[in-house]
């Protein structure tokens, strides 16, 4: 008797081992607490970004590689932070999710951005946006839109209050009307 409740003890750990990975994985483990200014992350330079310095003001959050056929999106992300100065915020997260498009360390990332297009917006370390090890603020975004990126240079809109996202795919410009009307600038 023992025996069989020690089989049917183990038997239900492991489907309740297994149901609770099955939701961490397919990303429906609860809802994503928290706003977009509770978050704290590294940029290129290893320096930590506290996220509540954007407060007031909309942000266009953009997951960037090196080698995609989007990568001259670079050049309009740059030219809208120019564009928009300090009333909107662009920030720039390399992932390397898309065939691999992102190989390069923190430190050639940054050279690319520069050399090739003189960013000057905030690029943040190479992270994950999407599987099983995608960063909790893709988990965020992703629990906000319903959406998570299918490649390089997915855009979302988060609004100058934090509460409404808006998600864009690749191939919408970064200086599209849809773009530039979800940040709320004329």
């Amino acid at each position: 008797m023992r025996l069989i409740k020690a089989a049917l003890t183990v038997i239900v750990v492991m489907s309740l081992a297994a149901f609770i990975s099955s939701k961490i994985a397919s990303g429906k483990a609860g809802p994503v607490e928290g706003t977009i200014y509770d978050f704290k992350i590294a940029a290129l330079d290893g320096t930590v970004i506290d996220f509540a310095q954007y407060k007031g003001k909309p942000l266009l959050i953009v997951n960037t590689a090196s080698k995609c056929g989007f990568t001259p999106q670079y050049a309009d992300l740059e030219k809208l932070s120019e564009n928009y100065g300090g009333k909107v915020v662009v920030l720039g997260f390399p992932a390397n999710n898309f065939l691999w498009q992102e190989p390069g360390s923190s430190e050639e990332i940054a050279a690319f951005c520069q050399k090739n297009y003189g960013v000057t917006f905030q690029m943040f370390e190479k992270i994950s946006v999407k599987g099983r090890d995608k960063h909790p603020l893709y988990k965020w975004l992703e629990a906000k839109t319903g959406e998570t990126p299918s490649w390089n240079f997915c855009k979302y809109v988060v609004s100058a209050d934090g509460n409404t996202v808006k998600f864009f795919s690749s191939k919408v410009n970064p200086l599209d009307k849809q773009i530039i009307d979800a940040l709320g600038q004329p």
